[in-house]
């Protein structure tokens, strides 16, 4: 049985360029699907996978994302004498214990796979860990990080979360070579980042949830550069296929929003929206009715 996977990686030191002007004065990470930050989504989904420690790979301009995660004492008081308890128990969500939560800083965007390098010495070296990019925000009715360490304590070596993408959509992913398909999951044989269109060896994509030996670290930590000259987490992956246990994608149940793009974000706000009771009812009148106006302009 393998080890546990108690600790993760969240690289957040990207500027989210294709959200500005929002973002020259706010983390994107910060910005709310509904009422929540896409970071809460990443921090709920790995508190349920029994992560205990929480490693920020963060840039300059970042410290609001940071102070997200800190106790609130005159509001929390505020609150408390208000008898609004169950706006106390929304921000008890928010809050990290001490000693849980790490920062380190990447200070040249060198790829995805370098800003994973840079929380290295956090990590043991015998010990696995997992990755979540906060652009990546799943709904499912079991989180799709829990899904993978439930798998992984029978696997071991390294998984990714893959799922089916259209053929004309391949190019945009690292893609993965199957070796053997066992239904929920793959043994890989080989990784592709951003495959030329028709030269994809599947259409199982990689997305944003990992779970990594320190082998990958190792990997990463001579600097070679992939796709785009950038250093590729694929890449680093892609180098522990063929060993013992290997490498895994894993297709998870549930949903995927790519919240780093704008349409993907606002369909995982409508979707969230409408999963909400308290929201569902009126804001499903509402999207009726914008529906309606084209053809009544008819």
């Amino acid at each position: 049985m393998s080890r546990k996977v108690t600790k993760a990686v969240f690289p957040v030191a990207g500027m989210g360029t294709r959200f500005l002007p929002a973002t020259k004065s706010i983390p994107k990470e910060i910005m709310t699907l509904v009422d929540r930050p896409l970071i809460q989504y990443a921090i709920d989904e790995a508190r349920a996978a029994g992560i205990k420690e929480f490693i920020f790979v963060t840039s300059r301009g970042k410290s609001a994302l940071e102070d997200y995660f800190d106790h609130a004492p005159e509001l929390e008081s505020s609150l408390r004498k208000k008898g609004k308890n169950d706006l106390l128990d929304v921000l008890e969500t928010t809050n990290m214990d001490s000693g849980a939560i790490a920062y380190v800083r990447q200070h040249k965007a060198l790829g995805l796979g370098h800003a994973v390098w840079c929380a290295n010495r956090l990590i043991a070296p015998d010990e696995p860990f997992a990755v979540l990019l906060p652009d990546d925000v799943i709904a499912a009715e079991k989180p799709c990080l829990q899904q993978m360490t439930e798998a992984y304590e029978e696997t071991g070596g390294c998984m990714v979360a893959a799922m089916e993408v259209p053929p004309e959509k391949a190019k945009a992913y690292g893609v993965l070579d199957v070796q053997e398909d066992m239904g929920s999951m793959v043994k890989v044989k080989g990784m592709v980042e951003k495959p030329e269109t028709g030269k994809a060896p599947s259409n199982l994509a990689v997305i944003g949830r990992y779970i990594l030996s320190n082998k990958v670290l190792q990997n990463l930590s001579r600097k070679q550069t992939g796709a785009g000259g950038e250093i590729q987490l694929t890449d680093a992956i892609a180098s522990e296929i063929g060993s013992d246990p290997g490498v895994y994608g894993y297709r998870f149940r549930g949903q995927r929003f790519d919240c780093g793009s704008k349409a993907g974000f606002l369909q995982a706000t409508v979707a969230f929206g409408l999963a909400r009771d308290e929201l569902r009812d009126e804001f499903a009148d509402y999207l009726k009715h914008m529906v309606a106006l084209p053809k009544a302009a008819q």
